[in-house]
């Protein structure tokens, strides 16, 4: 440790780590690039962890290498490092070979420098192997505690990232089986050339299918896998609590969960269970997790005590709920028991910007767009409703600005997703 504290031992130093801890999770690879800058000069940095569904990968500096790094490239990467251990080598990354600078964290957390000057000598490496204890400790507890902001982000994250994912595996097993099928036509000459082919496109299939399987293992948790993952945290936190805890499993495995969901429902449930826990004369706690086609419903519950203090559980819960759009249910009747459920769904919430917006409109602003979404221009709108057609225009524009949008489209659009069918003439 006398490596750590020579460099934090400054006026500057353990005020500069503190803001590289202290901020957005999803900025923290900036903040550290930053705080690293001067005695391990880099080029880019990257922090992998598999605890942030939303971005595994936490990447700053060079942009035209960073985008190109891969997750296959950083777990081959990791599998060569000891854990709590740091390497100096070159590594096949970013589609090239390169210098890099390592450490992963003694839970797999992965720190990934690539130097300056490609011969430079690693310098510290024991110090920065403590420093990014550090920064690791500090990603695994706000990935636990599943802030607000940090769900929303992840969600976010995740939503963007298997939409690509989705697109991309699309149009490229489309351009491969085109390919495969044109090399397997028997009118085709040069049999030799034709079968490497079909093999090399054959195996691109694969790995690219592979690629998805393991991106999304990143973006969704099997139900059983996480309620077993909580049964373990709960029974170490209350080893040495008197009362006898029942877990109950789903009955079924369902669909998996999102990422940000698993890690908010074992949260949740973790801060239910500690509020069970501070009543007086709790013998018996019963935990279990129902898992249907759109949602996830924890139920905690005893049978004595009743002297849950609902207040405070529900403000402790309330920022999750709101960010993810769960319902809480508390109750506690004194001498007969206490119960909090609460529904987490699993898709993101539905869009109502376009709603909202379409609230803004008066009568005859929704009159016009009805028309509107029929296709028909002012004149004919004009003739319809038996105005002017500068009226017409006048409140054309009104609709546009009320729904911030610059097309009569766009208007359309938002009318036809909210549900609002076109006036019959």
């Amino acid at each position: 440790m006398a490596t750590l504290t020579g460099m934090l031992d400054t006026e500057t130093g353990l005020p500069a780590l503190r803001e590289v801890i202290d901020g957005p999770l999803h900025e923290i690879a900036g903040r550290f690039s930053r705080f690293l800058a001067d005695r391990w000069p880099h080029t880019a940095l990257v922090i992998f962890t598999r605890e942030c569904t939303g971005r595994p990968r936490k990447v700053a500096g060079a942009t035209e290498m960073i985008n190109k790094i891969t997750i296959d490239e950083l777990e081959r990467l990791k599998a060569t490092v000891e854990p709590g251990h740091s390497l100096s080598t070159t590594a096949t990354i970013a589609g090239a070979t390169r210098a890099v600078w390592v450490v992963l964290d003694p839970v797999g957390t992965l720190l990934v420098l690539f130097p300056r000057a490609a011969r430079k000598r690693f310098p510290q490496p024991a110090a920065l192997a403590e420093i990014f204890g550090i920064v690791a400790t500090s990603i695994r507890q706000q990935v636990a505690q599943a802030s607000p902001d940090y769900l929303a982000e992840s969600r976010a994250a995740s939503s963007e990232r298997a939409r690509t994912i989705a697109e991309m595996v699309a149009a490229h097993e489309t351009a491969l089986v085109s390919i495969l099928t044109t090399l397997r036509s028997t009118g085709l000459d040069d049999r030799h050339a034709r079968l490497a082919a079909i093999d090399s496109a054959s195996a691109a299939l694969v790995a690219l299918r592979s690629a998805q399987q393991s991106d999304l293992a990143l973006s969704e948790e099997p139900v059983m896998a996480a309620f077993a993952k909580l049964r373990k945290e709960i029974r170490q936190a209350l080893r040495h609590h008197g009362a006898e805890i029942e877990f109950v499993a789903p009955l079924k495995p369902g669909r998996p969960l999102p990422g940000e969901v698993a890690h908010a429902a074992r949260a949740m449930t973790r801060t239910a269970v500690l509020a069970f826990t501070t009543q007086s004369g709790l013998t018996r706690l019963r935990i279990s997790w129902i898992c249907g086609g759109t949602s996830l419903r924890i139920d905690v519950r005893d049978h004595d005590s009743g002297r849950l203090d609902m207040t405070s559980l529900r403000r402790q819960l309330d920022g999750r709920a709101r960010t993810l759009g769960s319902t809480i249910d508390l109750d506690a009747v004194p001498d007969w028991g206490s119960r909090a459920t609460i529904e987490l769904p699993l898709d993101p919430p539905v869009d109502r910007t376009g709603e909202s917006r379409l609230a803004r409109l008066n009568r005859r602003e929704m009159e016009v767009l009805r028309l509107v979404t029929q296709g028909k221009r002012n004149k004919a709108i004009a003739a319809d409703l038996g105005v002017t057609e500068s009226t017409v225009k006048f409140h054309v524009a009104g609709v546009l600005k009320k729904l911030e949008v610059t097309s009569r489209g766009e208007a359309a659009a938002i009318a036809q997703a909210a549900g609002i069918s076109p006036l019959v003439t």
